[in-house]
């Protein structure tokens, strides 16, 4: 017979009962596996391009102006254009350097384009640092008589060099022409400068070879 003061006696929860147990198990499994996916999509790259030159805006971009790199971007894939997503008669909307990864963004249709090249011959020395993908103003003096030129204005106030030739030979040196890229808006009064003999002075914008 129990006697009244014995201690009652709970049975014990089985350890690996305990709903808890689990639920930590299955977090921590969790937590493994999503930082294994995390390092796995890190680790995995991609074909995209980058420019093997730099390309300036307006210029029709091909192949060969390009070449295919691999390279681990994540979520960010998409941002740039992929080895296989290059179209015909595709232009660039902006400079892009050379070896720079190339943005979806900067690349457009040809049709789309509001710029076009034309080539200038400078009337000053033309700073060495001035290169393809500089960004330049132009200026013109217009002509008032043989010899004598009114004060310059700005005619262009966002070119980007294509190409520069310089040409050494000419006594005082500096003498260069100019392939530019220029919004269609400036082309006409370009030209018109051109055309009526104004000196044409090309200037880097603020900051460039600085």
């Amino acid at each position: 017979m129990t006697g009244v003061n014995d201690p009652v006696r709970n049975p014990r929860r089985a350890f690996w009962g305990d709903a808890r147990f689990f639920l930590g198990v299955l977090l921590v499994v969790a937590s493994v596996v999503g930082v294994w996916l995390v390092v796995s999509a890190a680790r995995q790259t991609v074909p995209v391009y980058a420019a093997a030159h730099t390309i300036v805006p307006g210029e029709a971009i091909a192949a060969g102006d390009l070449k295919v790199v691999e390279v681990a971007l994540g979520p960010l894939s998409g941002t740039y254009l992929s080895a296989d997503g290059l179209e015909e008669a595709a232009v660039a909307t902006r400079t892009i350097e050379a070896g720079e990864l190339v943005p979806a963004a900067a690349v457009g249709e040809a049709d789309a384009a509001r710029t076009t090249s034309v080539v200038v011959r400078s009337a000053v020395d033309v700073p060495a640092s001035v290169d393809a993908g500089t960004v330049v103003e132009v200026w013109a003096a217009p002509l008032r008589e043989p010899g004598a030129y009114d004060e310059p204005r700005v005619l262009v106030a966002d070119a980007t060099v294509v190409s520069v030739t310089r040409d050494e030979s000419m006594i005082g040196g500096g003498a260069a022409a100019l392939e530019l890229v220029i919004p269609r808006a400036d082309v006409s009064a370009t030209l018109a400068a051109m055309a009526d003999q104004s000196a044409l002075s090309i200037v880097p914008s603020t900051g460039a070879g600085s």
